[in-house]
């Protein structure tokens, strides 16, 4: 959670930074507030497994890589979603100074 805390604080200095646009800003919320979700639904998961399944057990295991893999591809997504908005951006002011 701490590392996407730190990505979102970037996304949103990089979206004031660059001006970016309303539909720009609704994006990046949406993917924002999609991988925070995604972490908090993780946890809650590996909680109640915990709850119900304190021993090791293949399903509970299985139910905890599961739910980490969806906060893992809500990340990925938002990545390229951020690279999609961003990418064009970074590439205008690079080429601004040659």
């Amino acid at each position: 959670m701490q590392i996407h805390i730190v990505v979102a604080a970037l996304v949103l200095i990089f979206g004031i930074v660059f001006k970016i646009s309303i539909m720009e800003w609704i994006v990046c919320l949406l993917c924002i507030g999609l991988v925070f979700g995604a972490e908090m639904l993780n946890t809650a998961i590996e909680n109640v497994v915990d709850l119900a399944s304190p021993d090791l057990h293949p399903l509970a295991g299985k139910a905890k890589d599961i739910a980490a893999g969806a906060v893992l591809l809500c990340a990925i997504i938002s990545v390229i979603i951020g690279l999609l908005i961003f990418e064009p951006k970074v590439w205008n002011v690079i080429s601004s100074f040659f």
